[in-house]
């Protein structure tokens, strides 16, 4: 979507006109259902905070400043309500690191491991899904928002408010997990 659609939209829910809420609503439910059930794994508790999502998307649009695009604005809403249920859950956003690998070079993301191709592998698909789901949620929340939803590394980093370095470094580190963790259920991939 770009700005000047963002602005229709913004300003037509601001002045309450019939349907252009539950339009913007339509438009970011994907994303915003994206990050959550990433982060949180509990499909009624990602159903309850994407509603309280666009709930603050309502009761906070007049603060929305297109400094951004809609998408990155919602998407960050959507970030900070399961940060917020993850910190009450007590739940850690990052796995414990027991050896200090902050060295290791990120700017070239592209380790070799094809995350698409592996996906279209209806065998793979399953050990990988399960192989994603056991990264934490920071690391699969960022993984799944670059390599299935697309999003690039700038706007990934708007929406967690992550510098771009951290969101490579993140990617890096998932990419590098799951191809131990499929390495260990596939012998050596190639």
């Amino acid at each position: 979507m770009n700005n000047v659609t963002d602005r229709t939209i913004v300003e037509a829910a601001l002045a309450n006109a019939p349907g252009a809420f539950e339009r913007l609503v339509r438009e970011h439910q994907e994303l915003c259902w994206h990050i959550i059930y990433r982060m949180v794994r509990h499909p009624e508790d990602a159903r309850e905070l994407c509603q309280d999502t666009f709930l603050r998307v309502h009761q906070n649009l007049r603060q929305y400043r297109y400094e951004s695009t809609l998408k990155s604005w919602i998407g960050r809403i959507a970030y900070n309500v399961a940060l917020r249920y993850l910190e009450r859950k007590r739940i850690a956003l990052l796995a414990p690191s027991g050896d200090d690998d902050s060295a290791v070079a990120i700017e070239n993301i592209g380790d070799g491991f094809d995350l698409e191709t592996a996906y279209a592998d209806s065998d793979m698909a399953w050990r990988l899904r399960a192989a994603i789901e056991a990264l934490p949620p920071l690391q699969r929340t960022v993984l799944t928002l670059y390599h299935l939803d697309e999003l690039p590394i700038g706007e990934i980093a708007d929406i967690t408010g992550l510098a771009s370095g951290t969101i490579k470094s993140h990617l890096f580190r998932s990419r590098l997990r799951l191809r131990e963790l499929l390495e260990a259920v596939n012998g050596v991939l190639s």
